[in-house]
């Protein structure tokens, strides 16, 4: 390792709040010994619970990000806040938005926030969030919550990143059943309905709780289609039940109530996800998930250094623009072409020498 990061790195393990932006930075950016410096960080990644908070624009999820990081100290926790922000059109930077919204924690040294753009993103997270929720790891923050920018149907990313998901609805955004219908009841972990004095509020929560209800009780053998008869079957009620049972086998989402802007109901949202958390531990999931993210980020490290490799190289784009006319007159197909291009850049790829 060069010594510039040999004193970077000591600078981190010392806990200098200079030397973890610059960390960020570095590995944010995928500077030059990005991946060094991740080597030296990872022994001591996996101590932080990391909780996710999404949902559509306009649900309050900066103001109940606030209300978490603001409780999460109250109980002496250190906190680590990484807000996606959208990608600016302009400089291809984030907004900052979050990071104004949460002016009240900004400054307190026991928390760290760092806005990131999405890069276009499709799912709402930059590819390399779990990256810097990595190093905000290894320098010792207890929690980490990662909020994104909240962009609809395509908002599952955070699955893959979080330890905790929690979605954010309110009761105005009228297309939220039909998002929870495209997948996002698949990776809430705790639902959350915001800003629950305004009209539709109860509703929207008994409409979730319905199909929670519905897809327990189907799994339960009870058949979850439009003939049930409620008045034997009340999903409503069993997907209640089931929120708050202790069960260390199977966990249903709770469906809660808040009004951020009061602070309203925000102790019983760290409630739920304290519990949830110990429903991970005792039931094994959190391994699984965890070992899931590490996966995970092979496969990207892998992607990505596949895509450079190639694409960097002259003599690779050289030979491909030689496969052009082929390609235009038929007697090749990208198919072809690409598993040609495969084949010849082996030792390209792998760096070993033919």
């Amino acid at each position: 390792m060069p010594q510039s990061l040999e004193a970077l790195v000591a600078d981190f393990e010392a806990g200098k709040s200079a030397a973890l932006a610059r960390a960020v930075s570095i590995v944010e950016n995928h500077r030059a010994g990005y991946d060094e410096l991740m080597t030296r960080l990872h022994p001591h990644i996996g101590r932080a619970q990391r909780l996710g908070i999404t949902g559509p624009p306009g649900a309050g999820k900066s103001t109940v990000t606030n209300l978490i990081v603001q409780s999460l100290r109250q109980e002496g926790h250190t906190v680590g806040v990484i807000a996606v922000d959208p990608t600016s059109p302009f400089t291809g930077g984030a907004l900052l938005g979050d990071r104004v919204r949460m002016e009240s924690v900004a400054l307190d040294p026991g928390v760290y926030i760092r806005s990131m753009a999405t890069r276009g993103s499709l799912g709402g997270l930059s590819a390399r969030t779990a990256e810097v929720a990595d190093v905000l790891d290894a320098f010792g923050f207890d929690r980490i919550i990662i909020e994104t920018v909240g962009v609809g149907q395509t908002e599952l990313d955070i699955a893959r990143t979080a330890d905790t998901t929690v979605v954010v609805l309110v009761p105005e955004s009228g297309d939220s059943i039909q998002t929870l219908k495209a997948g996002v009841m698949e990776i809430a972990d705790i639902f959350v309905v915001n800003k629950g004095d305004r009209p539709g509020a109860d509703r929207l929560r008994n409409d979730i709780e319905l199909m929670l209800g519905l897809r327990r009780g189907s799994a339960g053998g009870v058949p979850a289609h439009h003939g049930v008869q409620l008045k034997t079957f009340n999903p409503i009620r069993i997907a209640r039940e089931a929120a708050r049972a202790e069960d260390p086998e199977r966990w249903t989402p709770p469906v809660l109530g808040t009004i951020a802007s009061r602070g309203e109901g925000i102790d019983l949202l760290l409630a739920a996800v304290a519990r949830h958390f110990r429903y991970l531990e005792m039931s094994g999931a959190l391994k699984g998930r965890r070992r899931i993210r590490l996966r995970n980020q092979v496969a990207e490290v892998v992607a990505e250094r596949v895509r450079n490799r190639l694409w960097d190289d002259p003599e690779t784009n050289v030979w491909l623009d030689a496969q052009l006319d082929l390609l235009e007159s038929g007697a090749a197909t990208p198919f072809s072409v690409a598993d040609e291009l495969l084949r010849r850049s082996g030792p390209l790829l792998t760096g070993v020498d033919a």
